[in-house]
Protein backbone atom coordinates (compact mmCIF):
# COMPACT_ATOMS: atom_id res chain seq x y z
CA UNK A 1 0.00 0.00 0.00
CA UNK A 2 1.29 3.41 -0.61
CA UNK A 3 2.35 5.84 2.57
CA UNK A 4 0.18 8.14 3.70
CA UNK A 5 1.27 11.46 2.76
CA UNK A 6 2.38 13.67 5.92
CA UNK A 7 0.13 16.26 6.97
CA UNK A 8 2.46 17.76 9.54
CA UNK A 9 6.45 18.02 9.72
CA UNK A 10 6.36 16.15 12.51
CA UNK A 11 5.27 13.49 10.36
CA UNK A 12 6.93 14.23 7.33
CA UNK A 13 10.51 13.33 9.29
CA UNK A 14 9.95 10.11 9.65
CA UNK A 15 9.17 9.63 6.20
CA UNK A 16 12.19 8.69 3.45
CA UNK A 17 11.98 11.75 1.14
CA UNK A 18 11.72 14.71 3.80
CA UNK A 19 15.10 16.10 3.11
CA UNK A 20 14.44 16.54 -1.05
CA UNK A 21 10.64 17.82 -0.15
CA UNK A 22 9.67 20.76 0.32
CA UNK A 23 8.60 20.26 4.38
CA UNK A 24 12.04 21.73 5.87
CA UNK A 25 11.42 24.62 3.44
CA UNK A 26 8.03 25.59 4.93
CA UNK A 27 9.35 24.87 8.84
CA UNK A 28 12.07 27.30 8.25
CA UNK A 29 9.35 29.83 6.80
CA UNK A 30 7.46 29.29 9.44
CA UNK A 31 9.91 29.92 12.09
CA UNK A 32 10.63 32.77 10.23
CA UNK A 33 7.63 34.27 9.61
CA UNK A 34 7.10 33.61 13.74
CA UNK A 35 9.44 36.67 14.46
CA UNK A 36 7.59 38.99 11.97
CA UNK A 37 4.56 38.35 14.24
CA UNK A 38 5.61 37.42 17.37
CA UNK A 39 7.17 41.11 16.97
CA UNK A 40 3.45 42.93 15.93
CA UNK A 41 2.00 40.58 18.79
CA UNK A 42 4.48 42.49 21.28
CA UNK A 43 4.26 45.95 19.95
CA UNK A 44 0.29 45.25 20.28
CA UNK A 45 0.22 43.86 23.65
CA UNK A 46 2.92 46.26 24.95
CA UNK A 47 0.66 49.01 24.25
CA UNK A 48 -1.95 47.46 26.32
CA UNK A 49 0.54 46.47 29.43
CA UNK A 50 1.54 49.90 29.20
CA UNK A 51 0.50 50.87 32.94
CA UNK A 52 2.80 47.45 33.83
CA UNK A 53 5.57 48.98 32.34
CA UNK A 54 5.02 52.11 34.04
CA UNK A 55 4.97 50.31 37.12
CA UNK A 56 8.41 47.87 36.19
CA UNK A 57 10.01 51.25 35.26
CA UNK A 58 9.42 53.09 38.87
CA UNK A 59 10.35 49.70 40.33
CA UNK A 60 13.49 48.65 38.44
CA UNK A 61 15.22 51.83 37.35
CA UNK A 62 15.08 53.74 41.23
CA UNK A 63 18.88 54.69 41.32
CA UNK A 64 20.76 53.32 44.42
CA UNK A 65 19.32 55.91 47.34
CA UNK A 66 16.09 57.18 46.02
CA UNK A 67 13.03 56.60 48.00
CA UNK A 68 10.65 53.88 46.86
CA UNK A 69 7.43 54.67 45.20
CA UNK A 70 4.25 54.78 46.75
CA UNK A 71 2.90 51.01 47.01
CA UNK A 72 -0.78 52.79 46.10
CA UNK A 73 0.07 54.05 42.95
CA UNK A 74 2.36 50.59 41.68
CA UNK A 75 -0.57 48.51 42.59
CA UNK A 76 -2.88 51.04 40.84
CA UNK A 77 -0.41 50.92 37.59
CA UNK A 78 -0.51 47.14 38.08
CA UNK A 79 -4.55 46.84 38.28
CA UNK A 80 -4.90 49.41 35.79
CA UNK A 81 -2.60 47.44 33.39
CA UNK A 82 -4.88 44.16 33.96
CA UNK A 83 -8.02 45.76 33.49
CA UNK A 84 -6.47 47.30 29.81
CA UNK A 85 -5.17 44.18 28.73
CA UNK A 86 -8.73 42.01 29.70
CA UNK A 87 -10.36 44.58 27.91
CA UNK A 88 -8.57 45.57 24.86
CA UNK A 89 -6.85 42.01 25.13
CA UNK A 90 -9.41 40.45 23.05
CA UNK A 91 -9.46 43.34 20.34
CA UNK A 92 -6.13 42.57 19.76
CA UNK A 93 -6.19 38.99 19.53
CA UNK A 94 -9.05 38.66 17.34
CA UNK A 95 -7.22 39.91 13.72
CA UNK A 96 -4.12 37.70 15.55
CA UNK A 97 -5.73 34.41 15.84
CA UNK A 98 -7.03 34.61 12.07
CA UNK A 99 -3.78 35.41 11.03
CA UNK A 100 -2.33 32.28 12.63
CA UNK A 101 -4.65 29.99 11.32
CA UNK A 102 -3.93 31.44 8.07
CA UNK A 103 -0.19 31.15 8.71
CA UNK A 104 -0.56 27.20 10.12
CA UNK A 105 -1.68 26.46 7.04
CA UNK A 106 2.29 26.24 6.07
CA UNK A 107 2.83 23.36 8.28
CA UNK A 108 0.01 21.65 8.92
CA UNK A 109 -2.67 20.78 5.82
CA UNK A 110 -5.88 19.56 7.93
CA UNK A 111 -8.59 22.10 7.95
CA UNK A 112 -8.83 24.92 11.36
CA UNK A 113 -11.19 27.19 12.09
CA UNK A 114 -12.09 29.35 14.24
CA UNK A 115 -13.36 27.99 18.01
CA UNK A 116 -15.47 31.56 18.56
CA UNK A 117 -18.74 31.62 19.06
CA UNK A 118 -21.15 33.92 17.29
CA UNK A 119 -23.54 36.38 18.90
CA UNK A 120 -26.95 35.55 19.83
CA UNK A 121 -28.05 38.68 18.27
CA UNK A 122 -27.21 41.51 16.38
CA UNK A 123 -25.30 44.39 18.53
CA UNK A 124 -21.64 45.65 20.11
CA UNK A 125 -23.33 44.53 23.64
CA UNK A 126 -24.06 41.23 22.53
CA UNK A 127 -21.07 40.82 20.38
CA UNK A 128 -18.99 41.87 23.29
CA UNK A 129 -20.67 39.83 25.66
CA UNK A 130 -19.78 36.63 23.47
CA UNK A 131 -16.15 37.53 23.29
CA UNK A 132 -15.60 38.22 26.85
CA UNK A 133 -17.36 35.15 28.18
CA UNK A 134 -15.79 33.09 25.27
CA UNK A 135 -13.24 30.26 26.33
CA UNK A 136 -11.94 30.69 22.61
CA UNK A 137 -10.90 34.43 23.46
CA UNK A 138 -9.43 33.88 26.50
CA UNK A 139 -7.02 30.87 25.04
CA UNK A 140 -5.99 32.86 22.10
CA UNK A 141 -5.24 35.99 24.39
CA UNK A 142 -3.07 33.75 25.64
CA UNK A 143 -1.47 31.72 22.34
CA UNK A 144 -0.86 35.37 21.73
CA UNK A 145 1.36 36.35 25.00
CA UNK A 146 3.17 33.26 24.38
CA UNK A 147 3.72 34.59 20.67
CA UNK A 148 4.89 37.88 21.39
CA UNK A 149 7.45 36.11 24.68
CA UNK A 150 8.49 32.64 24.45
CA UNK A 151 7.92 31.41 20.84
CA UNK A 152 9.88 34.12 18.80
CA UNK A 153 12.78 33.30 21.04
CA UNK A 154 13.05 29.71 20.53
CA UNK A 155 12.52 30.25 16.62
CA UNK A 156 15.36 32.56 16.81
CA UNK A 157 17.79 30.42 18.79
CA UNK A 158 17.02 27.70 16.62
CA UNK A 159 17.12 29.27 13.58
CA UNK A 160 20.34 31.12 14.40
CA UNK A 161 22.16 28.04 16.70
CA UNK A 162 22.67 25.54 14.54
CA UNK A 163 22.60 27.08 10.96
CA UNK A 164 25.54 29.34 12.20
CA UNK A 165 27.72 26.98 13.79
CA UNK A 166 27.27 25.12 10.44
CA UNK A 167 28.08 27.88 8.31
CA UNK A 168 31.08 28.96 10.48
CA UNK A 169 32.42 25.17 10.53
CA UNK A 170 32.29 25.04 7.20
CA UNK A 171 33.78 28.55 6.39
CA UNK A 172 36.47 28.20 9.05
CA UNK A 173 39.21 26.48 6.64
CA UNK A 174 38.52 29.48 3.94
CA UNK A 175 38.97 32.26 6.68
CA UNK A 176 42.06 30.50 8.36
CA UNK A 177 43.56 30.60 5.02
CA UNK A 178 42.66 34.51 4.80
CA UNK A 179 43.05 35.50 8.57
CA UNK A 180 45.66 33.37 10.11
CA UNK A 181 44.65 33.43 13.89
CA UNK A 182 42.64 31.37 16.13
CA UNK A 183 38.90 30.20 15.33
CA UNK A 184 37.03 29.27 18.19
CA UNK A 185 34.86 26.56 16.75
CA UNK A 186 32.03 24.25 19.07
CA UNK A 187 34.15 23.31 21.90
CA UNK A 188 37.70 24.64 21.23
CA UNK A 189 40.27 26.46 18.76
CA UNK A 190 41.99 25.82 15.93
CA UNK A 191 44.82 28.14 14.00
CA UNK A 192 45.32 26.35 10.80
CA UNK A 193 43.00 25.24 7.43
CA UNK A 194 44.28 21.77 7.88
CA UNK A 195 42.89 21.44 11.81
CA UNK A 196 39.69 23.41 10.67
CA UNK A 197 39.08 20.52 8.11
CA UNK A 198 37.59 17.82 10.48
CA UNK A 199 35.08 20.48 11.45
CA UNK A 200 33.97 21.83 8.31
CA UNK A 201 32.71 17.97 7.87
CA UNK A 202 30.66 18.43 11.21
CA UNK A 203 29.12 21.53 9.91
CA UNK A 204 28.22 19.97 6.30
CA UNK A 205 26.40 17.40 8.31
CA UNK A 206 25.02 19.70 10.43
CA UNK A 207 23.17 21.34 7.86
CA UNK A 208 20.39 18.11 7.67
CA UNK A 209 19.96 18.68 11.33
CA UNK A 210 19.24 21.81 10.66
CA UNK A 211 16.35 20.90 8.99
CA UNK A 212 14.78 18.09 11.13
CA UNK A 213 15.30 20.58 14.11
CA UNK A 214 13.67 22.90 12.20
CA UNK A 215 10.80 20.70 11.17
CA UNK A 216 10.32 19.35 14.86
CA UNK A 217 10.08 22.74 16.14
CA UNK A 218 7.66 24.19 13.74
CA UNK A 219 5.23 21.31 14.64
CA UNK A 220 5.70 21.43 17.72
CA UNK A 221 4.68 25.06 17.39
CA UNK A 222 1.42 24.55 15.27
CA UNK A 223 0.15 21.81 17.60
CA UNK A 224 0.27 24.18 20.55
CA UNK A 225 -1.58 26.82 18.25
CA UNK A 226 -4.26 24.35 17.01
CA UNK A 227 -4.59 23.29 20.21
CA UNK A 228 -5.48 26.99 21.56
CA UNK A 229 -7.05 28.58 18.22
CA UNK A 230 -9.04 25.90 17.27
CA UNK A 231 -12.71 24.50 19.38
CA UNK A 232 -11.68 21.50 21.54
CA UNK A 233 -15.49 20.96 21.29
CA UNK A 234 -15.81 20.16 17.62
CA UNK A 235 -12.12 18.62 17.66
CA UNK A 236 -13.99 16.14 20.07
CA UNK A 237 -17.01 16.09 17.75
CA UNK A 238 -14.84 15.37 14.72
CA UNK A 239 -12.97 12.55 16.75
CA UNK A 240 -16.39 10.91 17.64
CA UNK A 241 -17.77 11.15 14.27
CA UNK A 242 -14.72 9.19 12.80
CA UNK A 243 -14.93 6.57 15.35
CA UNK A 244 -18.99 6.21 14.55
CA UNK A 245 -18.15 5.87 10.81
CA UNK A 246 -15.25 3.61 11.34
CA UNK A 247 -17.95 1.52 13.59
CA UNK A 248 -20.49 1.73 10.94
CA UNK A 249 -18.05 0.01 8.65
CA UNK A 250 -17.28 -2.78 10.55
CA UNK A 251 -21.39 -3.49 10.91
CA UNK A 252 -21.47 -3.59 7.20
CA UNK A 253 -18.39 -5.56 7.41
CA UNK A 254 -20.25 -8.27 9.72
CA UNK A 255 -23.30 -7.98 7.86
CA UNK A 256 -21.66 -8.78 4.36
CA UNK A 257 -19.90 -11.54 5.91
CA UNK A 258 -22.99 -13.12 7.68
CA UNK A 259 -25.19 -12.10 4.43
CA UNK A 260 -22.57 -14.67 2.59
CA UNK A 261 -22.74 -17.11 5.33
CA UNK A 262 -26.07 -17.67 4.80
CA UNK A 263 -26.06 -17.52 1.08
CA UNK A 264 -23.51 -20.47 1.08
CA UNK A 265 -25.72 -22.28 3.38
CA UNK A 266 -28.77 -22.14 1.59
CA UNK A 267 -26.78 -22.88 -1.78
CA UNK A 268 -24.71 -25.54 -0.36
CA UNK A 269 -27.49 -27.18 2.06
CA UNK A 270 -31.18 -26.48 1.43
CA UNK A 271 -30.93 -26.38 -2.45
CA UNK A 272 -29.07 -29.24 -2.93
CA UNK A 273 -31.24 -30.86 -1.23
CA UNK A 274 -34.82 -29.67 -2.91
CA UNK A 275 -32.79 -30.63 -5.92
CA UNK A 276 -32.17 -34.01 -4.73
CA UNK A 277 -35.95 -34.15 -4.20
CA UNK A 278 -37.67 -33.06 -7.05
CA UNK A 279 -35.19 -35.30 -9.06
CA UNK A 280 -36.47 -38.39 -6.60
CA UNK A 281 -40.07 -36.88 -7.19
CA UNK A 282 -39.29 -37.16 -10.75
CA UNK A 283 -38.30 -40.70 -11.14
CA UNK A 284 -40.65 -42.00 -8.85
CA UNK A 285 -43.51 -40.78 -11.31
CA UNK A 286 -42.06 -42.60 -14.22
CA UNK A 287 -42.59 -45.96 -12.11
CA UNK A 288 -46.59 -45.05 -11.62
CA UNK A 289 -49.29 -45.30 -14.52
CA UNK A 290 -49.58 -42.27 -15.65
CA UNK A 291 -53.58 -42.44 -15.10
CA UNK A 292 -53.76 -43.47 -11.32
CA UNK A 293 -54.81 -41.33 -8.82
CA UNK A 294 -50.95 -41.40 -6.95
CA UNK A 295 -49.32 -40.37 -10.36
CA UNK A 296 -51.13 -36.82 -10.21
CA UNK A 297 -50.78 -35.97 -6.58
CA UNK A 298 -46.98 -36.97 -7.55
CA UNK A 299 -46.96 -34.84 -10.27
CA UNK A 300 -48.19 -31.77 -8.01
CA UNK A 301 -45.67 -32.48 -5.66
CA UNK A 302 -43.17 -32.39 -8.20
CA UNK A 303 -44.29 -29.01 -9.67
CA UNK A 304 -44.45 -27.80 -6.05
CA UNK A 305 -40.75 -29.17 -5.25
CA UNK A 306 -39.73 -27.15 -8.82
CA UNK A 307 -41.61 -23.77 -7.99
CA UNK A 308 -39.96 -24.09 -4.35
CA UNK A 309 -36.56 -24.85 -6.07
CA UNK A 310 -37.14 -21.48 -8.64
CA UNK A 311 -38.21 -19.48 -5.19
CA UNK A 312 -35.38 -20.57 -3.02
CA UNK A 313 -33.01 -19.60 -6.02
CA UNK A 314 -34.35 -16.32 -6.16
CA UNK A 315 -34.06 -15.71 -2.80
CA UNK A 316 -30.26 -16.65 -2.79
CA UNK A 317 -29.57 -14.29 -6.16
CA UNK A 318 -31.27 -11.82 -3.69
CA UNK A 319 -29.22 -12.44 -1.06
CA UNK A 320 -25.84 -12.46 -3.12
CA UNK A 321 -26.25 -12.70 -6.67
CA UNK A 322 -23.29 -15.24 -7.62
CA UNK A 323 -23.11 -13.77 -11.21
CA UNK A 324 -21.48 -10.27 -9.05
CA UNK A 325 -19.23 -12.61 -7.22
CA UNK A 326 -18.04 -14.38 -11.27
CA UNK A 327 -18.72 -11.62 -13.38
CA UNK A 328 -18.76 -7.97 -11.65
CA UNK A 329 -21.05 -5.26 -11.94
CA UNK A 330 -21.14 -4.85 -15.75
CA UNK A 331 -21.98 -8.77 -15.35
CA UNK A 332 -24.99 -8.32 -13.22
CA UNK A 333 -26.39 -5.09 -13.66
CA UNK A 334 -27.80 -6.21 -17.22
CA UNK A 335 -30.09 -9.70 -15.38
CA UNK A 336 -31.58 -6.90 -13.41
CA UNK A 337 -32.57 -5.31 -16.90
CA UNK A 338 -34.09 -8.76 -18.04
CA UNK A 339 -36.17 -8.95 -14.67
CA UNK A 340 -37.58 -5.56 -15.03
CA UNK A 341 -41.40 -5.33 -15.77
CA UNK A 342 -40.50 -2.32 -18.07
CA UNK A 343 -37.84 -2.07 -20.65
CA UNK A 344 -34.71 -1.04 -19.33
CA UNK A 345 -31.02 -0.65 -20.91
CA UNK A 346 -27.74 -1.05 -19.24
CA UNK A 347 -24.46 0.96 -20.11
CA UNK A 348 -21.52 -0.35 -17.90
CA UNK A 349 -18.16 1.10 -18.26
CA UNK A 350 -16.05 -0.24 -15.65
CA UNK A 351 -12.80 -1.03 -16.84
CA UNK A 352 -12.23 -3.75 -14.21
CA UNK A 353 -12.78 -5.31 -11.38
CA UNK A 354 -14.06 -3.11 -7.98
CA UNK A 355 -13.90 -3.60 -4.64
CA UNK A 356 -16.68 -6.27 -3.53
CA UNK A 357 -18.37 -4.30 -1.18
CA UNK A 358 -18.63 -1.13 -3.58
CA UNK A 359 -19.80 -3.86 -5.88
CA UNK A 360 -22.30 -4.77 -3.90
CA UNK A 361 -23.78 -1.89 -3.13
CA UNK A 362 -23.80 -0.27 -6.49
CA UNK A 363 -25.87 -3.75 -7.67
CA UNK A 364 -28.49 -3.78 -5.01
CA UNK A 365 -28.94 0.17 -5.44
CA UNK A 366 -29.91 -0.57 -8.78
CA UNK A 367 -31.69 -3.31 -8.09
CA UNK A 368 -34.14 -1.50 -5.37
CA UNK A 369 -34.38 1.64 -8.12
CA UNK A 370 -35.51 -0.58 -10.98
CA UNK A 371 -38.19 -1.92 -8.44
CA UNK A 372 -39.33 1.59 -7.67
CA UNK A 373 -39.38 2.11 -11.13
CA UNK A 374 -41.81 -0.66 -12.16
CA UNK A 375 -43.87 -0.27 -8.94
CA UNK A 376 -44.77 3.49 -8.09
CA UNK A 377 -43.17 5.26 -11.84
CA UNK A 378 -45.47 4.48 -14.48
CA UNK A 379 -42.35 4.98 -17.07
CA UNK A 380 -42.14 2.87 -19.87
CA UNK A 381 -38.40 3.29 -20.28
CA UNK A 382 -35.44 2.75 -17.57
CA UNK A 383 -31.87 3.47 -18.22
CA UNK A 384 -28.92 2.52 -15.96
CA UNK A 385 -25.51 3.56 -16.40
CA UNK A 386 -22.04 2.46 -14.42
CA UNK A 387 -19.33 4.19 -15.15
CA UNK A 388 -15.83 5.13 -13.07
CA UNK A 389 -15.02 9.09 -12.44
CA UNK A 390 -11.71 9.32 -11.14
CA UNK A 391 -12.09 7.54 -8.12
CA UNK A 392 -15.56 7.69 -7.79
CA UNK A 393 -18.05 5.23 -9.10
CA UNK A 394 -21.19 6.36 -10.74
CA UNK A 395 -24.45 5.02 -10.93
CA UNK A 396 -27.37 6.22 -12.75
CA UNK A 397 -30.49 4.64 -12.64
CA UNK A 398 -33.43 7.31 -14.94
CA UNK A 399 -36.65 6.86 -16.30
CA UNK A 400 -39.50 8.57 -18.08
CA UNK A 401 -42.21 8.05 -15.52
CA UNK A 402 -44.13 10.92 -13.50
CA UNK A 403 -41.63 11.88 -11.23
CA UNK A 404 -42.73 12.91 -7.67
CA UNK A 405 -40.06 10.48 -6.00
CA UNK A 406 -39.49 11.80 -2.54
CA UNK A 407 -38.06 9.71 1.06
CA UNK A 408 -41.38 10.89 2.93
CA UNK A 409 -43.25 8.99 0.26
CA UNK A 410 -41.98 5.48 1.65
CA UNK A 411 -40.27 4.23 -1.98
CA UNK A 412 -36.98 3.13 -0.32
CA UNK A 413 -35.35 5.79 -0.62
CA UNK A 414 -34.51 6.32 2.56
CA UNK A 415 -33.01 2.75 3.08
CA UNK A 416 -30.73 3.22 -0.41
CA UNK A 417 -29.60 6.74 1.02
CA UNK A 418 -28.43 4.77 4.60
CA UNK A 419 -26.81 2.13 2.16
CA UNK A 420 -25.06 4.44 0.04
CA UNK A 421 -23.84 6.08 3.33
CA UNK A 422 -22.33 3.49 4.94
CA UNK A 423 -19.80 3.57 1.76
CA UNK A 424 -18.87 6.69 2.86
CA UNK A 425 -20.61 8.02 -0.77
CA UNK A 426 -23.52 10.32 -2.21
CA UNK A 427 -26.65 9.70 -3.46
CA UNK A 428 -28.76 12.40 -5.66
CA UNK A 429 -32.33 12.68 -6.96
CA UNK A 430 -33.65 14.90 -9.45
CA UNK A 431 -37.60 13.86 -10.08
CA UNK A 432 -39.78 16.64 -10.66
CA UNK A 433 -43.69 16.06 -10.80
CA UNK A 434 -44.32 14.91 -14.63
CA UNK A 435 -41.06 13.51 -14.43
CA UNK A 436 -38.37 12.08 -15.64
CA UNK A 437 -36.83 10.87 -12.59
CA UNK A 438 -32.77 10.43 -12.18
CA UNK A 439 -30.86 8.77 -9.48
CA UNK A 440 -27.37 9.61 -9.14
CA UNK A 441 -25.36 7.78 -6.54
CA UNK A 442 -21.37 8.32 -5.80
CA UNK A 443 -19.39 5.49 -4.32
CA UNK A 444 -15.46 6.27 -3.81
CA UNK A 445 -13.10 3.65 -4.88
CA UNK A 446 -10.20 3.33 -6.50
CA UNK A 447 -10.54 1.95 -10.03
CA UNK A 448 -6.86 1.09 -9.82
CA UNK A 449 -6.78 -0.91 -7.21
CA UNK A 450 -6.92 -4.70 -7.62
CA UNK A 451 -10.33 -7.25 -6.78
CA UNK A 452 -10.35 -6.92 -3.10
CA UNK A 453 -12.54 -10.11 -3.48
Amino acid sequence: MPAETPLTPIQAVATRRFLIGWWPWRSAGYLLTTLAVGGVAFAGLAVLAGPWLGAAALVLGREPGDTWPHPALVGLLLVAGALLLAGGGPLVTLPLAALERFRLRLVDTRPVSSARRRPSWPGFGAWARTRYTDPATWRELAYAVLLASVLPATALVALVVPLGTAAVSVAAPLILRTDPGPVALLVTQVGTPEEALPFAAVGVALVPVCAYVYALLAGAHAALARELLQSRGRTELSDELVEVARSRARLFDLFEAERHRIERDLHDGAQQRLVTLTMQLGMTRLDLPADSPAAAQLDKAHEQAKQLMSELRELINGIHPQVLTDRGLPGALPGLAERCSIPATVTAELPRRLPSPIESTAYFVVAEALANVAKHSGAANATVSARTEGSLLVVEVADDGSGGAAPEHGTGLTGLADRVAVMAGRMEMSSPIGGPTLLRVELPCDPSSPQSG
